[in-house]
C-alpha cells in the first residue's frame, strides 16, 4: 500500500464477531452499543521495519470506524541486515514520522491509556534497538512496546478475523513485513470456529530480501527464482503436519494475505489508477492473478514500477521481493484461493482494547509477548 500521509478515512470500518465465553485473543469484538459520538477514541501505533503506521478510531456497533490514519515508509531497518543496528537516517526517519504521530494522537485527544504502540522486527533485532525506543520515549512522549513474533501473529490474525471463509477446513494467514514473515494456521473446529494450528516468524521479509538480492539489469526470472527460493527454504521448518497441508493441497483451505505485499499485487491486478483501500480489502484473488501480477511488475520495471499509484517511488524496490515472499508460500502451502487484507496488526490492537475496555477486570490472557501462541477462534 502506498504511502497515506493524512486523509482521515471516515467511512471506513473493521467488522467483528460477538466473543463468546471460550473466545481466545484472535477473536473479534461484538458491537458495544455506545453512539458514535460518545464512544472514546482508541489509537494503535506498529513502527515496523518498513514502515510507521497510526489508526485512530471510535468504537461503533459492528466494531470500529477509523476517525485519523496515517502511514509512511521509513525504512528503520535499513542495512540492519549487514550491521546489526539501526542506521542513524533511518532512526532519524522514523523519530520524525513519530514524531507526527504525536501530534495526532495529541489533536485528536486519544488518552495515553486507550493508545497501544508497539514496534516489530527492526527494534527487535538491533542491538541499538532499546536504546531507540528510549530515544523515542524522551523526546516524543511516546512510549513503543517492542513485541515478540508470537504476539505480531496473533494480532495480525486479530485483524483479520472478519475475512475467514468459514466454509474453508482451513486458513492460513500470512502477514509479510520488512523484517520477517508472521505465518499462522488456523483449522476450522466445528461448524465456525477456528483453532490456532502453528505459527511461525521467518526471519525474512520484503526489506531483508531486497537487500540480499538488489535487483539486476537483466536476468529478472533468475532473479526472482532465487528470492522465492530463499524464502522457501525459511518455510521448511513450518511447525504443522502434512494432514494440514493436505487440506491446502485439496482446495479446502485459503490463505489471507496482510501487508503492502499483497495489496501492491491487487492493485495491480485491478489496474488502479490509484489506490483505493475499498476495492482492494476483502478481494479474492487466484494464485493465477497473483503471478500475473508479479509478471507485470518484472515488466514494468523499477521506473514504471515507481509511476504505479499503487506502489510508488518508495515501495517500487521491495514490491517484488513481497511477491516472491507470498510465492514461495503458495508453493510451500498451495492455495488457488488467496484474500487480500489491508489490515492486521494495527486493527488486532484496536479490538484488543475495545474488548478489554468492555470486560474491565478480566484477567490478561496469555500470549502478549510470552509463552506459545494461545487459541484463536472466531464465530
Amino acid at each position: 500500500m502506498p504511502e497515506t500521509d493524512g486523509a482521515p478515512r471516515r467511512d471506513e470500518r473493521s467488522q467483528s464477531r460477538k466473543p463468546d465465553r471460550q473466545r481466545a485473543p484472535g477473536g473479534a469484538v461484538g458491537g458495544s452499543g455506545t453512539s458514535g459520538r460518545e464512544a472514546p477514541l482508541y489509537g494503535a501505533l506498529d513502527l515496523g521495519t518498513n514502515n510507521c503506521r497510526l489508526l485512530i478510531a471510535k468504537p461503533a456497533r459492528d466494531g470500529f470506524r477509523v476517525v485519523d490514519s496515517f502511514s509512511r515508509i521509513v525504512r528503520l531497518g535499513e542495512g540492519l541486515s549487514r550491521t546489526g543496528r539501526l542506521d542513524d537516517g533511518a532512526m532519524d526517519r522514523a523519530y520524525e514520522a513519530l514524531v507526527l504521530c504525536g501530534e495526532r494522537i495529541a489533536k485528536k485527544g486519544v488518552n495515553s491509556s486507550r493508545l497501544m504502540a508497539v514496534a516489530t522486527q527492526a527494534c527487535r533485532q538491533a542491538d541499538n534497538g532499546e536504546a531507540f525506543i528510549e530515544r523515542v520515549r524522551l523526546g516524543t512522549g511516546l512510549k513503543l512496546r517492542i513485541i515478540d513474533p508470537v504476539e505480531e501473529a496473533r494480532l495480525a490474525v486479530e485483524g483479520c478475523l472478519n475475512l475467514f471463509d468459514h466454509s474453508a477446513e482451513a486458513v492460513l494467514v500470512v502477514d509479510v513485513g520488512g523484517g520477517s514473515t508472521e505465518l499462522s494456521w488456523l483449522r476450522r473446529e466445528g461448524r465456525a470456529d477456528f483453532v490456532l494450528e502453528g505459527w511461525m516468524s521467518a526471519p525474512v521479509g520484503v526489506v531483508t530480501l531486497a537487500e540480499r538480492h538488489p535487483e539486476p539489469g537483466t536476468g529478472l526470472d533468475l532473479w526472482y527464482e532465487a528470492m522465492v527460493a530463499d524464502m522457501g527454504q525459511a518455510l521448511a521448518a513450518a511447525p504443522v503436519g502434512p494432514a494440514l497441508r493436505d487440506i491446502f493441497t485439496g482446495g479446502r483451505g485459503h490463505m489471507i494475505g496482510t501487508s503492502g505485499a499483497i495489496t501492491s499485487l491487487a492493485g495491480i491486478h485491478l489496474g488502479l489508477r490509484r489506490y483505493q483501500r475499498n476495492l482492494v480489502d476483502g478481494l479474492w484473488m487466484t494464485s493465477g492473478d497473483c503471478e500475473r501480477a508479479a509478471a507485470k511488475l518484472m515488466d514494468l520495471g523499477p521506473a514504471g514500477r515507481a509511476a504505479e499509484s499503487c506502489i510508488g517511488p518508495d515501495r517500487a524496490d521491495l514490491v517484488l521481493a513481497g511477491a516472491a515472499i507470498m510465492e514461495a508460500v503458495q508453493r510451500a502451502w498451495p492455495s488457488e484461493r488467496v484474500r487480500v487484507a489491508d489490515r492486521g496488526l494495527r486493527e488486532g490492537l484496536l479490538l484488543q482494547q475495545m474488548r478489554a475496555a468492555r470486560t474491565p477486570g478480566r484477567r490478561r490472557r496469555r500470549g502478549r509477548g510470552q509463552g506459545s501462541p494461545p487459541r484463536s477462534e472466531t464465530s
